[in-house]
């Protein structure tokens, strides 16, 4: 019927106009469950469970190399028998306030040592790295901590660095105490959980790890712009790979590197100290920048050098930069921590959150008292970074919980190296004397070996060796008694040497200290093809020839044992 059209018409386009406007409603609603589960399914921003189990395993595997070097060095450092016996450190001690092991003592030299018998050091000492090894490697391994054991693990670090004297004097001994204190605030007192659902990760202490790399950053990078003028005229990576402590294989390439290529080191190296750490304070993805920026600083001068595990330590407090979305790659998909912090998540998207319990509500006066705590002990660190007359690597309070940082203010622009010599020949003046050369594990000194590649690990005496060889051995008189030691082959202290030319022989009768001057030989020169890699000239003595008889007085007057003489040289 023609009547009928225009409302047939009318009819179908109101049938097809509402079925359109139920696929729209219907694609949205499915777009929405879409979004839905992928929030569901992946990590959102703003958390910090993963973060903190990223941190904690960080840590313990610094605390892991720490201890280890401890338990390979301690014994013939600070041992019974060691270069600078820490019972002796702490008889000085006690003798000094009042005679008592009591506050006064512990409050002067906070150590775990007071309490146990010293009748035995070496096992003292021995116990305290072995247990600290033992707990840093279930950490590392599990990814599981509670405040028990890292306050466990702070505290025998700490009762190892304050005995430690020279051996322990280096600046990341408190980088790692002071990291080590704020990793023991990521925990539960008690709970053994990756992901405890009742202690979340305190924002507080995520900002204290990164309030510490900016600091780390800013006290190394303002101490090289105030101290030696090559930092300002841009030459100072001319001599560093060369001049560093304990180079390694690829410093002796980096060294050779285009004149332009190290003013854009320095130039760089300026910028990530400097100006890169105010990146923290400009939003999330700003600070993972800055994180990202810092960690790729740090893996180019762990590769470039033996410096310790400073570095690796460094790269700690740059993780707290990123959150649990940032890591989440990092963890396997569908089961362990990834899976629980997704369910966390998606319970707190639905409003499920667990009720405030008196545990939680102390938990969070604990971390605010924390906050209040670092922001207090960092005012006479914020005035030493602003001061002229800045001082590095400096702790202003016993605990050092707030410290100072820096690194390489001033460049040393030539290499000298302290080589100990002996020599079986009565006389040390006969010109036909054979002097035959002692090698440290890892330290120049054949010009034939090459450079060592040992960090995150290091040895504690190479260290010092370096900062001896632009001294005198009167400034460094712990020099002299390793000659005592190298005098009688005492097995206590060759341990820390390499190669010990009187092995298996008589002790030599003399033994002396040269100094040289050392380069790397150049790549392609004939002294390269003949397998050098290094080139070196003499200076000088750096200290005479010295026998038994003769250091009797010297070790006297420092209370030093007097080495062994042999039978048939008495």
């Amino acid at each position: 019927d023609c009547r009928d059209g225009p409302s047939m018409t009318f009819s179908l386009l109101k049938t097809e106009t509402d079925s359109a406007d139920s696929c729209r409603e219907n694609g949205a609603d499915s777009s929405r469950d879409t979004d839905t589960e992928k929030r569901r399914e992946s990590v959102q921003t703003g958390t910090f469970w993963l973060t903190r189990i990223v941190l904690l395993r960080s840590v313990a595997f610094i605390y892991l190399v720490a201890f280890s070097v401890a338990y390979n060095q301690n014994k013939q450092l600070i041992g019974e028998h060691g270069l600078m016996p820490c019972k002796s450190y702490l008889n000085s001690v006690k003798r000094y306030v009042g005679g008592k092991v009591g506050m006064a003592a512990l409050a002067y030299t906070p150590s775990i040592l007071w309490f146990l018998d010293w009748d035995d050091m070496d096992a003292n000492l021995d116990g305290i790295a072995l247990v600290g090894m033992a707990l840093s490697a279930f950490v590392l391994v599990t990814g599981m901590a509670n405040m028990v054991i890292m306050v466990t693990l702070w505290v025998l670090y700490h009762s190892l660095v304050n005995v430690g004297q020279l051996w322990y004097s280096f600046g990341w001994e408190s980088q790692l105490l002071e990291t080590g204190f704020l990793a023991i605030f990521l925990c539960p007192v008690w709970t053994l959980s990756q992901v405890p659902r009742r202690c979340p990760p305190s924002l507080t202490c995520i900002w204290t790890f990164r309030w510490l790399i900016v600091r780390i950053m800013l006290g190394a990078g303002l101490i090289k712009i105030r101290g030696d003028k090559c930092w300002r005229d841009l030459t100072c990576m001319d001599y560093h790979y060369e001049t560093q402590p304990v180079p390694n294989p690829l410093s002796y390439y980096m060294h050779r590197s285009p004149w332009w290529f190290h003013r854009f080191e320095t130039l760089s190296n300026h910028f990530i100290e400097l100006i890169v750490p105010f990146f923290t304070f400009l939003g999330r993805r700003m600070c993972m920048v800055n994180g990202a920026i810092q960690i790729l600083f740090q893996v180019v001068l762990i590769v470039s050098g033996n410096l310790s595990f400073l570095n690796w330590l460094t790269i700690v407090p740059s993780l707290a930069c990123f959150d649990d979305a940032s890591l989440s790659f990092m963890f396997r998909s569908g089961g362990g921590a990834k899976k629980a912090v997704l369910e966390i998540q998606n319970e707190d998207a639905a409003g499920r959150t667990p009720k405030p319990t008196k545990g939680m509500l102390i938990r969070r006066v604990v971390n605010i008292s924390l906050g209040i705590l670092i922001g207090f002990l960092s005012i006479p660190v914020v005035m030493n970074l602003i001061s002229s007359r800045q001082v590095m690597n400096t702790s202003f309070d016993p605990l050092r919980i707030v410290n100072t940082y820096g690194a390489f203010g001033s460049i040393t622009k030539e290499r000298t190296e302290v080589i100990f010599q002996g020599t079986l020949n009565p006389d040390p003046k006969d010109p036909e004397a054979v002097w035959e050369e002692y090698q440290f594990q890892c330290k120049p000194g054949d010009i034939y070996r090459r450079p060592c590649l040992i960090s995150p690990y290091h040895y504690r005496l190479d260290w010092l060796m370096w900062f001896a060889a632009f001294q005198t051995y009167e400034q460094s008189e712990w020099v002299i008694h390793i000659a005592g030691r190298l005098l009688s082959n005492d097995s206590t202290v060759l341990s820390l040497l390499d190669h010990n030319p009187f092995q298996g022989r008589d002790p030599p009768r003399w033994v002396r200290g040269e100094h040289f001057r050392y380069k790397f030989s150049p790549p392609g020169s004939a002294s390269a093809a003949q397998g050098k890699w290094w080139l070196r000239k003499r200076i000088g003595a750096y200290f005479p020839p010295v026998d038994l008889e003769g250091l009797r007085g010297y070790f006297q007057s420092r209370n030093w044992p007097h080495p062994h003489i042999p039978p048939n040289r008495s």
